[in-house]
């Protein structure tokens, strides 16, 4: 549906040419929820606009259907995507309901006049992403989250091929981002439209995007399924810097930490898993098995309540909370640089 070639994005200045990423071709399947990834300043948002009409590209085109956006007229264009931004939408005193019947704009008169068809549209858009109880409020008075599954409404209400997000959850708390994400993975099967969103959440988009478009900065995109651009090492090389690496077996970042002490670590279930997320967090190694026996064992008990002991060095402590015990790790370690 959407074919990218030869795509060169960045900026033209006074004359002069600044390529943020160049040799981009990709495609994009109906029904398929592809997220764009990468660190900062590695263009994503400029990727963003440009396939969705809104910058024009050094190079390169952008087709859905056979047809360059950028030749396309904004009515013809709206047609065809949907463009949902992170910028709050200062809607004066709009209601939902009305908000989400502006998208029909591309299909209206010059009047502007909902037929009995829009307004058709208008509640199916609105009932699909559970906006139900929303309609009717003003759109001034809604939480983030609220405002947008208005937003996505309005999106499907103008009826688009492909549906192009940027940034819709950064302001969200993690149950409305992981309600969103649902929401769109959910829309893209059910009505078979093409959605692009834009993320920082990299564990949300390796639960639920069918591909990564995996964009780091001065290379070259990458794009396949999460799990192989896992395997392939390429999240591991696009988030690159000093102090951080990509956990392939987790799918999560973790942060370089001096290791003050080593222990051996005994114990199973919950408590051992959380105890040992501790001692990484300290900087406290946990024993592998190999060289010698860590003279300081941490054994995390299990039962109602949870309880943890310290042995070593001739000393026994017992403990009720993992903070209690990150306190005395640090006590017996004198660790000062985690």
């Amino acid at each position: 549906m959407l074919t990218i070639e030869g795509l060169t994005i960045g900026y033209r200045t006074k004359g002069k040419q600044t390529v943020v990423a160049s040799g981009i071709d990709l495609s994009l399947q109906e029904g398929e929820l592809v997220c764009l990834l990468g660190p900062n300043g590695a263009g994503k948002s400029t990727l963003m606009r440009t396939v969705a009409g809104m910058q024009e590209p050094l190079e390169g085109r952008v087709l859905v259907d056979g047809d360059d956006v950028h030749d396309l007229g904004a009515r013809e264009r709206a047609k065809i995507l949907a463009v949902v931004l992170t910028e709050r939408v200062e809607a004066g005193l709009l209601t939902s309901r009305a908000l989400v019947g502006l998208g029909r704009y591309p299909h209206t008169s010059w009047s502007g006049k909902l037929s009995a068809k829009d307004h058709e549209v208008v509640r199916d858009a609105i009932v699909r992403v559970g906006a139900e109880d929303l309609a009717h409020r003003y759109v001034g008075d809604l939480s983030d989250g609220e405002r947008q599954k208005v937003m996505m409404a309005r999106a499907l209400a103008q009826e688009p091929r492909m549906m192009i997000l940027d940034e819709i959850t950064a302001f969200l708390d993690l149950p409305r981002r992981v309600e969103i994400m649902r929401l769109l993975r959910r829309l893209a099967r059910e009505t078979g439209r093409a959605i692009l969103i834009s993320t920082h959440d990299l564990d949300l988009a390796l639960r639920a995007a069918d591909r990564v478009w995996l964009l780091p900065k001065g290379g070259t995109l990458q794009a396949g399924a999460p799990e192989d651009l896992v395997l392939s090492g390429a999240f591991e090389s696009a988030f690159a810097s000093e102090g951080v690496d990509f956990d392939a077996t987790r799918g999560a970042f973790q942060v370089h930490r001096h290791f003050v002490g080593e222990v051996e670590l005994v114990g199973d279930g919950l408590p051992a898993q959380w105890t040992a997320r501790t001692l990484e967090r300290e900087g406290v190694h946990v024993w592998s098995g190999a060289g010698p026996v860590p003279s300081t064992r941490v054994i995390a008990e299990g039962g109602d309540p949870v309880g943890w002991r310290i042995t070593g060095d001739g000393q026994e402590t017992r403990l009720s909370s993992l903070y209690d015990l990150a306190l005395e790790l640090r006590r017996r370690f004198a660790a000062t640089d985690l």
